[in-house]
């Protein structure tokens, strides 16, 4: 997709564009990088937040952690849209890849093995990536996805911002392309579990949570109906399903009971 300013414009009011280009002039953008059509930034505002676009898709899939829980993108992810039409980054993909093409192999596979071991998300992408099953529980992932909601607010139980879940989401979708869909709706069901136990300590950004909440549960949903052959796997999909309508957070029963009833008829086709 072509970065103009009129692309720009399309992915937010007029009033985030006007705060955006305000932020661009100021100079607020810090640490800007690209490989390929991927741009990665910090841009200081109340504190630094982190940016992540993608230039080569549809209105850019932008990624901010800022509170800003508005229609379209915020103004972080404007300025630096608008720093990429007049001012557009390095694209350091070449170095990279030159960078690989002259690396030892046994070096890499050295330094890969290192980092694999050292740090369990970058290994489970991993995994997902050449097509191995999950290693993890539906209870390990919502250990992690629960430390979020911990670390977000540590001395108060409410949670005021936005959470990144895309470490998550970016897993089930890697294993949805490499059509394991049962590891998919395991992410998917752990983070639907912590998100439904979560939400009544959120106050702020609830269409933040609500969209993840909504992503999640459809994604669940879809895999379950992929993977699960077996008509008893599927009862227990649904089952869990309809345990949430009535032990789970009130306002979301309505979601769980329609997603209940959408796995039961897609699982008797």
């Amino acid at each position: 997709m072509d970065v103009t300013e009129d692309t720009v414009r399309d992915v937010c009011t007029d009033t985030v564009f006007e705060r955006g280009e305000r932020y661009l002039s100021e100079g607020r953008i810090h640490e800007i990088h690209r490989v390929d059509s991927t741009v990665t930034a910090v841009v200081s505002g109340s504190r630094q937040h982190d940016v992540r676009v993608d230039l080569a898709t549809d209105e850019f899939d932008p990624w901010c952690n800022c509170p800003y829980d508005g229609p379209g993108a915020c103004k972080h992810v404007v300025a630096v849209l608008l720093r990429c039409v007049d001012d557009p980054p390095p694209d350091d993909g070449d170095q990279l890849d030159a960078t690989l093409d002259d690396a030892d192999a046994d070096e890499l596979r050295t330094f890969l093995r290192d980092e694999l071991a050292a740090d369990a998300d970058l290994r489970e992408r991993f995994l997902a990536r050449v097509g191995e099953p999950t290693t993890q529980s539906v209870d390990e992932l919502r250990t992690a996805i629960d430390r979020r909601f911990e670390e977000t607010n540590p001395e108060y139980h409410v949670v005021f911002e936005p959470i990144d879940f895309t470490q998550w989401f970016d897993l089930a979708n890697e294993y949805r392309k490499q059509g394991r869909y049962a590891s998919a709706a395991t992410v998917y069901r752990a983070l639907v579990e912590s998100l439904d136990d979560n939400m009544e300590r959120v106050d702020g950004a609830y269409g933040h949570f609500s969209r993840a909440f909504s992503r999640a549960l459809d994604g669940y949903v879809d895999c379950v109906a992929t993977a699960e052959r077996d008509a008893d796997a599927v009862t227990d999909a649904v089952g869990f399903l309809e345990e949430r309508v009535t032990s789970g957070t009130p306002f979301l029963a309505d979601h769980f009971e329609k997603a209940a009833a959408d796995l039961r008829e897609r699982g008797d086709e």
